[in-house]
C-alpha cells in the first residue's frame, strides 16, 4: 500500500505529525506500507493539485482540508483550517472517521495521539518525548523566552534544522529518523550536525539583525527583514529582546511569498486580547489565536508592509 502524507513543511510540528502518523498507520494497518511524504508551505495562491493525491490512502495532517475525494485522512488543529466555506462545509457533512479537527489541542502531534489511542486502541511510548516536544514547540509552551532562544534542548536544536533548512529532503530524513529514534539521537547524527552548526550561526546573526531593525510601542514589536537574506528566524526572538511587550507584527520576504507574521508573546505582562488568526483571514491568512500569518506573492512588499501597519496600529488599540 501506498500512503502519501502531506504534511506542513518546516514546521516541527508538522514534521512530528508526519511521523507519528505514519507509525500508526503501519502498526494498525499496513505493517509494509510504502510512505511517501510532501510538504505544503502556505502560499498566496493555494490550490491542492489532484496530482498530489496519488496514494491508496492519502493523508493530510497539520495543514489545511482538501475536498478532493482521494483524500482519505485529515488531522488539523488550526483555526483557520479551511480554505473556503465550502471546504469547512464539505467537512461537516462527509462524516469519515478518519478526517478530525480540534482547534483546542496546542499540536497536531498530540491531536493524533489522543485521537488513535481513542479510537483504534494505538499507542507509542517511545514516542511521547516528540509528542511533548511538539506541544511544547507548537503551542509555545516553554517557561521563558530564553529557553525558546537559546535553544539547549535537542528538540529545539532539531526544531532550528527543520524549519532553516533547504527543500524538503531533510525534513523528510527527520521524519523517518522520528519514528525509531529519540531526538537527541536525532540531532547527534553526522549530517544533522553537519546542516546545525552553520544554521545556528545564522541565528545568532538572527538576533542581531533583529534587535538592529526591531522597534517597539505600546507593547507592539515591529520589523522589516526586506533585504536581509533570512528566510524565516525564531520567533520567540522579538520576545526575548523587548520581554515587556504583547505583540510582534513583521515582514519577511522569501523565495516564494512575501510574509506578514503576527504573533503574540506568550509570557507578555498583560494577556493578550486579540485573535490574531481572526486578524488575519481578513487578508487572506490564518493560524492560531496566539500567532498568526498572512502570505502575499513574492515581490509584493509595499503591499505587505502596508498591512503590516494596519495590523499593529489595530494591536495597539
Amino acid at each position: 500500500m501506498l500512503v502519501r502524507v502531506l504534511y506542513h513543511d518546516h514546521c516541527f510540528d508538522g514534521a512530528a505529525s508526519a511521523a507519528f502518523f505514519s507509525r500508526f498507520i503501519r502498526a494498525g494497518f499496513d505493517a509494509g506500507a510504502d510512505f511517501r511524504y510532501t510538504g505544503m508551505a502556505h502560499r498566496a495562491s493555494q490550490i491542492f493539485e489532484d496530482s498530489l493525491f496519488d496514494g491508496d490512502e492519502n493523508a493530510i495532517v497539520d495543514f489545511k482540508y482538501s475536498s478532493n475525494p482521494k483524500l482519505t485522512w485529515w488531522f488539523d488543529h488550526h483555526q483557520s483550517a479551511f480554505l473556503t466555506p465550502e471546504d469547512a462545509a464539505h467537512f461537516r457533512t462527509c462524516h469519515s472517521e478518519k478526517k478530525m479537527y480540534d482547534p483546542s489541542f496546542k499540536s497536531c502531534t498530540n491531536f493524533i495521539a489522543t485521537m488513535a489511542k481513542k479510537k483504534w486502541d494505538f499507542a507509542a511510548p517511545d514516542l511521547d518525548d516528540l509528542v511533548h516536544w511538539a506541544n511544547i514547540i507548537d503551542g509555545a509552551q516553554y517557561p521563558d523566552p530564553k529557553t525558546a532562544v537559546e535553544l539547549g534542548a535537542p528538540a529545539m536544536k532539531l526544531t532550528l534544522v527543520i524549519e532553516s533548512s533547504k527543500g524538503s529532503d531533510v525534513v523528510q530524513r527527520i521524519i523517518g529518523r522520528m519514528q525509531h529514534m529519540t531526538l537527541s539521537e536525532i540531532v547527534e547524527q553526522p549530517d544533522i550536525q553537519e546542516l546545525f552548526k552553520p544554521l545556528y550561526e545564522r541565528h545568532l546573526k538572527s538576533v542581531n539583525v533583529i534587535r538592529e531593525r526591531a522597534s517597539a510601542s505600546d507593547g507592539v514589536i515591529t520589523f522589516d527583514l526586506t533585504g536581509c537574506d533570512l528566510e524565516g528566524y525564531n520567533k520567540f526572538i522579538p520576545y526575548y529582546l523587548f520581554p515587556q511587550s504583547t505583540y510582534t507584527v513583521s515582514v519577511s520576504p522569501s523565495s516564494f511569498r512575501t510574509k506578514i507574521s503576527v504573533g503574540s508573546n506568550p509570557w507578555a505582562p498583560e494577556e493578550p486580547q486579540h485573535n490574531l488568526a481572526t486578524i488575519c483571514e481578513r487578508y487572506g491568512g490564518g493560524g492560531h489565536a496566539r500567532v498568526g500569518a498572512i502570505s502575499l506573492e513574492p515581490g509584493e512588499v509595499d503591499k505587505a508592509r502596508n498591512i503590516a501597519a494596519e495590523i499593529a496600529a489595530e494591536l495597539r488599540t
